[in-house]
């Protein structure tokens, strides 16, 4: 961890407590990364993060179990960014199903891994989630890939605006928010709407589905390297 940097506050929700345990362990060993706490559905974890956002210290990425009782991870998911847009979140599941996928990347997650993924696997998807990039199990990101091609319904590029062009094109090149606001002059929260502006546009859902499509419409003079 950089000296003097605050380690990324994580909270963890899984119903089943031995995974939660396991993921804890682990990521409790990591010296950028601070766990808050845990919870075993989505309706116990949105009355634990009020509770945290109260204490004033909420986390800064949630990681979250997509089966669960009560309140299933796609549900709250959306809750979570509805009340709280500036927490991330990554879903952790067993499988992969694209349905599932969809839901998880709609509602507002910043990236999907599976529940094999290695510790440094998950410490990386938190990382990346914190500074505003995509992290995706590479099964994940090909099913994706293959989705976009057999989709017929994909919105013509055409009507974005040129700052969202602009915009798109360093989502190819795989930068993150936080470069990409730099690089245009304008705020992060600028960045997350324009790209939420962008996939609504375009019927997509991910980051790593735009920047596909970027390089396949030519946006980009090479091919694109989006954030897995």
């Amino acid at each position: 961890m950089t000296p003097g940097a605050s380690p990324i506050r994580v909270f963890l929700v899984d119903d089943h407590a031995v995974v939660r345990r396991g993921i804890e362990a682990y990521l409790e060993m990591v010296d950028d990364i601070e766990m808050l706490g845990q919870a075993g559905n989505g309706q116990q974890a949105l009355e634990r993060l009020d509770q945290l956002q109260t204490a004033g210290r909420p986390p800064d990425v949630v990681l979250m179990d997509l089966l669960m009782p009560e309140m299933d991870g796609i549900a709250a998911t959306a809750a979570i960014k509805d009340r709280w847009p500036e927490i991330e979140v990554v879903a952790l599941t067993s499988f992969i199903e694209e349905d599932k996928v969809h839901g998880a990347l709609r509602a507002g997650a910043t990236g999907y891994l599976l529940k094999d993924a290695t510790a440094a696997e998950v410490a990386s998807a938190v990382r990346a989630a914190y500074n505003g990039e995509t992290h995706l199990d590479p099964a994940v990101a090909r099913q994706l890939a293959e989705s976009l091609q057999a989709s017929r319904r994909v919105a013509p590029i055409e009507q974005l605006t040129e700052r969202e062009r602009d915009v798109l094109r360093l989502v190819a090149q795989g930068k993150p928010n936080k470069e990409i606001a730099r690089e245009l002059g304008i705020g992060d929260r600028t960045v997350r709407t324009h790209v939420t502006s962008i996939l609504g546009k375009l019927g997509l859902v991910s980051r790593t589905q735009a920047a596909i499509l970027a390089v396949r419409e030519g946006l980009v003079s090479g091919p694109g390297h989006p954030p897995t």
